[in-house]
């Protein structure tokens, strides 16, 4: 019998932007071995549309995406959580159950200025370094 798969939370702000990216690349390149969910401290009416695209380009479907609170998830184990912006690092609410958690920091796209091209080029290279960096960390040995 296979082991259960570990789950992981990735936490934001909005949960509109890089907690998206982060999910949707959780669970297309770990998705065989980590059950993973995004969330807020102060979720977005909606997930942004450059970050969905910039997604898409690279194949990996974020659309179906929904901002979530963190609220909905404190109760529920977790074998990891991860902030993924400093401002849900400060605010990161405490969890019932102990959870390990870790912060591996990237800049807001949606912060970004100026064209719609420049702002996707923003996007590309967030959307880059959370494959980069994050999915590094995750399976990185505790």
């Amino acid at each position: 019998m296979p082991d259960a798969k570990r789950r992981v939370l990735v936490l934001c702000t909005g949960n509109s932007c890089r907690s998206q990216m982060a999910e949707g690349w959780i669970r297309e390149r770990l998705g065989d071995r980590w059950e993973v969910r995004s969330a807020g401290t102060h979720p977005a009416e909606r997930v942004h549309p450059l970050a969905v695209r910039a997604m898409a380009e690279v194949g990996v479907d974020i659309s179906g995406g929904r901002p979530e609170s963190v609220e909905r998830y404190l109760g529920e184990p977790w074998d990891l959580v991860i902030t993924v912006c400093d401002a849900a690092n400060e605010t990161c609410p405490a969890f019932p159950r102990p959870v390990p958690k870790r912060h591996v920091s990237f800049p807001d796209p949606a912060a970004a200025e100026g064209t719609e091209k420049e702002r996707m080029a923003v996007f590309r290279r967030v959307r880059d370094e959370i494959r980069d960096r994050l999915l590094a960390e995750i399976e990185r040995p505790r």
